[in-house]
């Protein structure tokens, strides 16, 4: 099993918006729900969003109403399109399965959002 890839963070103002984009293997993609996480620095790792094979969504209180996240099933990839970005959405985001596979972490993306 190889680690999924992500792709799309920067630099972005408070406000701004980003797109993330994970290529996910096909296995993966086709059995499991898939889910967007991330890292802050000195923090644990947290669950942001996730859906299943069935288009079903769900989101972490902090950023509901905020991103949106959607399975593509002709490539295989999973994105997080983010909006009204605040500081504290700062982070390394990483995509893989829900629960998560231990094989499948990637090196993420990283995502800055300025004042």
């Amino acid at each position: 099993q190889a680690p999924q890839l992500e792709s799309g963070g920067g630099l972005v103002q408070a406000g701004g918006s980003l797109r993330l984009s994970c290529a996910a293997s096909r296995r993966i993609f086709t059995l499991d729900t898939m889910a967007w996480y991330r890292q802050a620095p000195g923090k644990q790792r947290e669950l942001v969003a996730s859906i299943n094979r069935r288009g079903s969504e769900n989101y972490a209180e902090s950023v509901k109403g905020r991103f949106t996240i959607s399975r593509h099933g002709a490539n295989m990839t999973v994105s997080l399109q983010m909006s009204g970005l605040k500081p504290e959405d700062t982070a390394v985001y990483y995509c893989n399965s829900n629960p998560p596979n231990r094989f499948l972490w990637g090196q993420g993306t990283q995502v800055t959002v300025s004042t």
